[in-house]
């Protein structure tokens, strides 16, 4: 008997339409070859039973909104295991690897079954013996949802009886929030509070309706460019150094890795087309407004009256590059304070709740459609995106397969697990030369902390 649960959040509606379709492509990387042959009782007896979205594809009722229905998982038809000739070198599989990625990256769920993938690439690549590729739908929830379920199915590696811990982050509560936001009028910082709202609310309007970013080195501003073949490039940085650079600065981690990532494409910039290293150009930072210090347990998230609960809590902020002056390049430190600046400048500001009722207002009058085409523009006019999760702080193992790295693709993904902080970048293919703006990123990483801690980094 099919079974029709919870209406579809709104995020999960605006993400999933014939305007626009959203996934993540996270990765885990084996310390030894993989063997397969508990797969599906693994995702029968484990993945399955974690959330009931994972068993269920979107619906429509008779009024017209869109549910999640219960249906029967054929699991083969969500594992693939790709075959590629064997006996090749490391690079050999690099390249497949990157091809398999842009291939699955592209193409989209069929509708009739759950929204979900596992890849299982057997073959050892210059970073591991062998990957494991979760697919996910972004309706299904946002990457704290997913990343916690996917944290579910793994265990500490030097003690399966001990919880996987965190990064301890002072967040404020999602209670908390709300109890500022309804005093925001009666704090010193009321002026500037909504001074930032309403200019940050506008320059959504206007992003989304006429205001683009300049064609650029990084932006080909091709229709229709989320369906061009796509390339992934990861960047590996040691966490005890990003962590001196926020030490001696006073920033957060977030501060040096974003102003990290935009002076590299900003250089990258510079170096592809003299004079687009100053050109119009922004980055969406995504940002959960749930606002909590570590990843709760599923059970918390799936409760009726959780606070947290599970789903998609997120918003964009609109985010100008700074431009590439002589003064910054020459004081690569500039670039994270400034950015820091401005992102400090947007979380003042409550623009990212304005815009959620804007599109239940614009949903209700104009459908579901208008609001997902807004999003979709907003997305089209902007250069690129960052965002980023917190990993375990142990080596994680899955069925018994150390787990030697993991990512995630989504625009500019940033995750920390164990000792590093891994930086996928998902950039159009063929238009941005990955190794090059990976190299001028890990360049910037260099002269930034050289700055800040006035000697090279140790290799």
């Amino acid at each position: 008997m099919e079974t029709v649960l919870e209406p579809v959040s709104p995020g999960g509606e605006y993400l999933s339409t014939t305007v626009l379709s959203l996934t993540i492509l996270a990765v885990l990387e084996s310390e030894v070859a993989i063997d397969d042959s508990q797969a599906m009782s693994l995702l029968t007896n484990v993945f399955l039973p974690i959330n009931p979205r994972f068993s269920s594809i979107m619906v429509e009722d008779r009024n017209g909104t869109k549910r999640w229905k219960k249906v029967e998982v054929r699991l083969q038809d969500h594992v693939h295991v790709p075959e590629f000739p064997t006996g090749r070198t490391t690079k050999y599989y690099d390249d497949c690897l990157d091809d398999y990625l842009s291939k699955i990256a592209s193409q989209q769920f069929p509708q009739s079954q759950p929204m979900w993938e596992i890849h299982i690439l057997k073959y050892p690549t210059s970073n591991a013996a062998g990957n494991l590729i979760f697919k996910l739908h972004h309706s299904l929830g946002d990457g704290f949802s997913l990343m916690g379920a996917l944290l579910s199915c793994l265990q500490r590696a030097d003690d399966p009886s001990l919880p996987l811990t965190f990064p301890s982050v002072r967040l404020r509560s999602a209670k908390d929030n709300r109890r500022n936001h309804s005093m925001f009028m009666k704090v010193p910082g009321a002026l500037s509070s909504l001074s930032n709202t309403v200019a940050d609310f506008c320059s959504g309007i206007l992003k989304s309706a006429i205001v683009k970013d300049d064609k650029s080195p990084i932006r080909s501003g091709h229709p229709g460019v989320e369906f061009l073949p796509v390339a992934v490039a990861t960047i590996t940085f040691p966490l005890d150094q990003v962590k001196q650079i926020k030490e001696k600065l006073g920033v957060t981690i977030n501060d040096v890795i974003a102003g990290t990532i935009f002076l590299g494409t900003r250089l990258y910039m510079e170096a592809r087309n003299t004079g687009s290293g100053n050109a119009r150009t922004t980055s969406l930072v995504l940002l959960n407004t749930r606002m909590f210090g570590g990843y709760k347990s599923v059970k918390d998230m799936v409760k009726p009256d959780a606070e947290l609960p599970w789903g998609n809590h997120f918003a964009f902020l609109s985010v100008a590059i700074p431009k590439l002056a002589d003064a910054e390049a020459k004081d690569p430190l500039q670039f994270i304070f400034e950015i820091r600046k401005i992102i400090q400048k947007k979380r003042s500001s409550l623009a990212v709740y304005l815009t959620a009722r804007y599109l239940q207002l614009t949903k209700k009058l104009r459908g579901l459609k208008a609001a997902s085409k807004y999003v979709h523009a907003t997305l089209e006019n902007t250069s690129m995106g960052v965002t980023n999760l917190m990993g375990p702080r142990e080596k994680m193992a899955l069925a018994n397969h150390p787990i030697k790295g993991l990512y995630f693709s989504l625009m500019a993904g940033v995750m920390s697990y164990v000792d590093n902080l891994r930086v996928a970048l998902l950039v159009e293919k063929e238009f941005i030369d990955k190794e090059e703006l990976k190299s001028h990123i890990e360049n910037a990483f260099l002269s930034i902390y050289k700055a800040a801690c006035g000697v090279p980094p140790a290799t």
